[in-house]
């Protein structure tokens, strides 16, 4: 088997262990969870290098941010590592927290650079994202979100944001799937509890 670009997902709280197994889930790799951590770096460096890796992508990268701070350096001195020992670029992906988290230790900064992704657009190519998108849904009638107004009301609920797009794809399937529509039309979408990601972050006043 060869692995040229690995990609697994950051522990939802900064562990050296947790960033060993998803990286050894994602190589299909067995391993037992409470074994020692030197143990499993072993296994892991081994394995990268026997699956000649050439990059190792670690999405949701932020949230190293999460947690008491000597957990947050040790989980970043365990990517420096594994940069150094296997000699291979490291590719972040997360939210411009991430950008923070990696700031925090200069020598890790070092090894990445800053790119932010454009938000969506109503257009030929977002029209052909929706497309794409719909293929991999497992619903047994065409949703046509490629089309209006879906694709405008999609737009509008995610902003552009192409995580905030498969979230709400992925919950609008399981909701018609459950109410037997087995398409993702505007009721449906109409009937989801969703927030657009900027009313998220706006604090709402009562009045006494």
């Amino acid at each position: 088997m060869v692995v040229p670009v690995l990609a697994v997902q950051a522990p939802p709280l900064p562990s050296e262990s947790r960033l060993y197994d998803a990286i050894l889930e994602a190589l299909f790799a067995p391993y037992k969870a409470r074994e020692n951590v030197s143990k499993k770096q072993f296994q892991v460096l081994r394995l990268l290098r026997a699956v000649n890796t050439r990059m190792l992508v670690i999405d949701e990268i932020h949230h190293i941010l999460v947690g008491p701070t000597n957990q947050q350096r040790i989980v970043m001195n365990a990517v420096k590592y594994l940069s150094n020992d296997l000699q291979i670029p490291l590719v972040g992906v997360g939210t411009l927290e991430a950008v923070r988290a990696i700031q925090a230790d200069p020598q890790l900064a070092s090894r990445f650079h800053r790119a932010e992704l454009a938000l969506w657009r109503m257009g030929r190519e977002y029209r052909k994202l929706l497309a794409s998108f719909e293929r991999m849904l497992p619903l047994k009638r065409p949703s046509k979100l490629a089309r209006e107004p879906v694709a405008t009301k999609l737009l509008a609920m995610t902003e552009g944001t192409i995580g905030e797009l498969s979230t709400l794809l992925k919950t609008a399937a399981i909701y018609a799937v459950r109410t037997g529509v087995e398409r993702i039309d505007e009721p449906v979408l109409a009937g989801l509890e969703w927030a657009p990601p900027s009313a998220r972050h706006t604090p709402s006043f009562g009045h006494v």
